[in-house]
């Protein structure tokens, strides 16, 4: 047994994540995955791992502190939102892959964004479940048991290694961004009347209290319904925009049922999905009409930016800009 990772803290909402579970869902089965796929994606490729299939810990709105009981240093990589972290007194900036060696700790405290990501070079070793280590709570699959992180946990290494140098990890790309959401419209989009989709892409909404990975519910102005509110329920996909009956957006996400009954809007463009997901309760935001060709070119370069990962990390020697003492504070991303 090569070791394992031991969970001394879990805040609420850490799971372990892959990239999802995927074709299941004509079963009733939510694919589940990270909550910013971007950032999840960014940080197995600093690691090494598979972008898409290896199991990494998804850090929720609270602090996450582990301790490796490897038997060998052991490479790990992190990044997503504006946590701050820290392997003993030493304090990093919101992305970075590091060396932990047998008993060394590290630790998440987040201070901006919703979600963090952090990846064991080699892989976790939980159970797969219909293909996937991804956690659904609800259906109580993945993971552990098929719920959140606890203290105490231990998580079995897949194929450790730590043949990296540690480094800084410049991700432009997850860089804070506030443009607008990009939407493509459809497909019940003619229940809403000329002036109810106006006001839709006009307005400024809130992210509530009422949010979570199933999904976003924002406050802002009514968004009427010219043919009621509801509909046959048939399927729904990440980044749904769903307007019920109380006349407010509700966009999926990564926990989403299979199948819903009202009429969507539109839907989120993948590639702006996770700054939706980093959003705060209490954040705002707005929403671009896009066409579906245009989301697709996004989705394309964005893609095409995250897969160049390796060229965006740089060794701490190589710029003097090692890990920093407590007092001078956390960095930030580089290349903004």
């Amino acid at each position: 047994m090569p070791g394992q990772l031991r969970i001394l803290r879990a805040g609420p909402g850490a799971t372990i994540q892959d990239g999802g579970r995927m074709h299941f869902r004509r079963y009733g089965i939510t694919p589940a995955g990270p909550m910013d796929w971007a950032a999840f994606r960014t940080a197995n490729l600093a690691a090494g791992n598979d972008p898409e299939r290896a199991a990494g810990i998804e850090i929720g709105p609270g602090v996450l502190e582990i301790a490796s009981e490897a038997d060998a240093p052991l490479g790990v990589a992190f990044c997503g939102g504006g946590f701050s972290w820290r392997r003993g007194e030493q304090e990093f900036g919101p992305a970075a892959r590091l060396v932990l060696r047998p008993g060394e700790r590290l630790q998440a405290r987040p201070a901006a964004g919703a979600f963090a990501y952090l990846a064991v070079a080699g892989g976790l070793a939980t159970p797969l479940e219909l293909g996937s280590r991804a956690t659904q709570t609800r259906a109580h699959m993945g993971g552990i048991e098929g719920r959140m992180l606890r203290d105490g946990d231990g998580l079995a290494l897949l194929a450790p290694r730590a043949a990296f140098a540690e480094a800084r990890i410049a991700a432009p790309w997850l860089a804070p961004n506030s443009a607008p959401l990009r939407v493509v419209l459809g497909p019940q989009d003619d229940y809403f009347g000329a002036a109810a989709l106006a006001t839709f892409f006009t307005a400024e909404f809130r992210v509530t209290a009422a949010t979570d990975r199933m999904a976003y519910r924002l406050e802002g102005p009514e968004i009427a319904h010219s043919r009621g509110y509801n509909i046959v329920s048939d399927g729904v996909a990440l980044g749904a925009i769903q307007i019920s009956g109380d006349k407010k957006p509700l966009v999926l996400m990564a926990d989403h049922p299979p199948t819903g009954g009202y009429p969507k809007l539109g839907h989120i463009a993948r590639a702006d999905i996770g700054r939706l997901a980093q959003m705060r309760r209490g954040e705002t935001c707005r929403f671009l009409r896009v066409s579906p060709e245009e989301a697709r070119i996004a989705l394309l370069r964005f893609e095409e930016e995250i897969a160049m990962t390796a060229r965006h990390i740089f060794p701490f020697a190589a710029r003097g800009d090692g890990p920093r003492p407590p007092n001078e504070g956390g960095g930030g991303w580089l290349a903004r």
